[in-house]
């Protein structure tokens, strides 16, 4: 599939996801949705993919929704018979990687404006930079539509309070990058002509590792958040148990013991 909203690379077992639509603040329309859909899918079928780097350009990541492209009969848009699809009825994911039932982990560079949809990203990545020039708010309640999913989920992530003031004001209110980091909604600052770079620095060091360890780990961690301590620590356990079956396995301890780097097959 060719793109036309979005780049897609693949370089050394990295795929790169940059979203292209700099004179629209890299708004979201139908068609940059389903590129992505395709794009975070494929990502996720290559073999040769172990890390992705979602990043964007021009000087927002991400404006949210295109909301020019809204219908004037505010009918949700869709393919087919409405409702017929499974996912028709669960909340939109717009340019949200399908992060429930991937295995691989991400890594999200944020660059000027962040808002709306555009902080799904922040809250679904794996880890997640910002520039220093970035910042963060969230639009919905300014333009008369409730904030959905995307408070919801940075609910979870930064004090509610702070969510709260956030999704009240509006637009009003803003998150600098610097905040953003203080509160460990990202993870580390850089400064703006260094983000694409050290965000492919970090997915490098990702990758230095044992990738068939690293999606089993990710997916500890993320499965075991919604159980008690106990039943997350017996999921977690199960998830180890599958990897004591790989060669990769067996790398780890015997390069160790010969004093060389490991060779990590992802089988």
């Amino acid at each position: 599939m060719s793109y036309e909203t979005i780049v897609y690379e693949v370089d050394d077992r990295i795929a790169t996801i940059t979203f292209n639509r700099p004179e629209r603040l890299n708004a979201v329309n139908h068609q940059m949705s389903m590129e992505l859909r395709d794009a975070y899918l494929r990502a996720e079928a290559d073999d040769e993919v172990w890390t992705l780097v979602v990043r964007a350009t021009g000087r927002a990541f991400c404006s949210g929704a295109d909301v020019e492209k809204i219908p004037d009969d505010g009918k949700v848009p869709h393919e087919g018979s409405y409702l017929s699809r499974f996912a028709e009825w669960e909340a939109p994911q717009e340019a949200t990687p399908p992060f429930r039932s991937m295995a691989k982990p991400i890594v999200v560079a944020v660059n000027g404006i962040c808002c709306g949809a555009g902080m799904d990203l922040v809250t679904t990545g794996n880890i997640s930079i910002a520039a220093e020039d970035a910042t963060f708010f969230d639009p919905h309640v300014s333009i008369g539509i409730v904030s959905g999913r995307e408070m919801v989920r940075v609910a979870r992530a930064l004090p509610i309070n702070v969510a709260m003031r956030m999704a009240l004001l509006g637009k009003q209110e803003r998150l600098s990058a610097q905040r953003a980091y203080e509160l460990g909604f990202v993870t580390e600052l850089v400064p703006p002509d260094r983000l694409h770079a050290r965000a492919r620095e970090i997915a490098e060091l990702v990758n230095r590792n044992a990738p068939l360890a690293v999606r089993g780990t990710r997916l500890a961690i993320l499965k075991g958040l919604n159980l008690p301590m106990h039943e997350a620590e017996i999921l977690a356990e199960t998830f180890r148990e599958r990897v004591t079956r790989t060669e990769d396995y067996l790398e780890g301890p015997r390069a160790f013991m010969e004093k060389r780097p490991p060779q990590w097959q992802c089988r």
